[in-house]
């Protein structure tokens, strides 16, 4: 079934597609349809940073930008559910097209610049939401704003976040904001972080709730660049790291056409570069904090390998686009 709708997808630009998708399926949930897509997961739950999942696979950061899909999109199977990048305030992103499908490659590559509707949009949208499982919020900095102030940034979405989120996810690793990765350089991460964590201990002892806050890296950092952001990682005692990001890499789609167009690589191209820098966090953090992979988990099998080198949950966007809400199911079989 899901092939003949990409089939029908396929035809527009991705961009587009991706919007009609996304209304399609809040119509479809609207009229009662997505009950009939339910199936059992047959998969254990899992305890990590204090929060229980029903499944260890969850929809990464930037399907839903502005939470407009939550109830939707958590009729389809997912364990946990991460919406943004979103920021302080509102921005369209960076002109079109922005968004380029590679087919045969069953890669993306995207320059959306976080394009949201702004934090406090978002946070209503999210109120409105029926949704009772786990959500992560995704954020990050406007793209005006100095890397010298972008703590600032993080620090008003960190605060407006804290009581709508089961977890929160500093996104430092978009390579289509300007300066943004500068974030990832030890001087810049230790302020955000420090910054960051000491807002977290004010908030758990104002409001009584402990969120969990993660940090989204990119697979194009070096090893020297990793061990940096791993001894961090440990020093301030982060919840969770995300591996990873979108790369700019061109080497897996030499002979693509679309080779030459800027922006983050995901989907089947960004596994073999996802999972060297999952390896080496499992390694240089052994265990003492969680790790989220995604990255070019495109079947049942890439998952269970994630899982296999440190992941303790995994997540999929382009893997849902290429083989539909199926690629769920046969993850939770495969991972057990």
């Amino acid at each position: 079934m899901y092939n003949i709708i990409r089939f029908f997808l396929f035809i527009f630009n991705p961009e587009f597609a991706h919007h009609l998708a996304m209304n399609s399926l809040k119509i479809f949930n609207y009229l009662g349809f997505l009950s009939f897509l339910s199936q059992k997961i047959k998969c254990k739950p899992r305890l990590i940073m204090g929060l229980k999942f029903d499944n260890p696979v969850g929809l990464a950061a930037g399907l839903d930008k502005n939470a407009e899909y939550i109830d939707c999109l958590s009729k389809l199977g997912f364990g946990f559910i991460e919406v943004g990048t979103v920021t302080p305030k509102p921005q369209a992103g960076n002109p079109k097209p922005r968004s380029f499908r590679l087919t045969k490659e069953e890669g993306i590559i995207n320059r959306f610049g976080f394009n949201n509707d702004g934090i406090d949009k978002v946070i209503k949208n999210i109120q409105k939401s029926k949704f009772k499982g786990i959500l992560g919020i995704n954020i990050g900095k406007n793209f005006d704003t100095p890397i010298s102030k972008a703590t600032n940034d993080y620090l008003i979405c960190f605060r407006k976040s804290y009581l709508f989120a089961s977890y929160i996810v500093l996104n430092i690793s978009s390579p289509n904001t300007k300066n943004l990765r500068k974030l990832q350089e030890f001087k810049n991460l230790e302020e955000l972080l420090k910054v960051i964590k000491g807002e977290q201990k004010v908030l758990y002892k104002k409001y009584g709730k402990y969120v969990p806050f993660l940090l989204k890296i990119s697979p194009d950092n070096t090893n020297s660049q990793l061990t940096s952001i791993c001894k961090l990682l440990k020093k301030y005692k982060i919840d969770g790291v995300i591996a990873t990001n979108t790369t700019l890499s061109r080497s897996e789609i030499g002979k693509s056409p679309k080779r030459h167009e800027s922006g983050g690589l995901s989907g089947l191209p960004l596994k073999s570069s996802s999972l060297k820098t999952l390896k080496f966090l499992k390694l240089s953090l052994n265990g003492k904090i969680p790790i989220i992979g995604v990255g070019g988990v495109m079947s049942g099998k890439d998952g269970k390998e994630k899982i296999d080198n440190g992941a303790e949950l995994i997540q999929i966007y382009s893997g849902l686009i290429f083989k539909g809400h199926k690629l769920i199911y046969e993850l939770c079989r495969e991972i057990g």
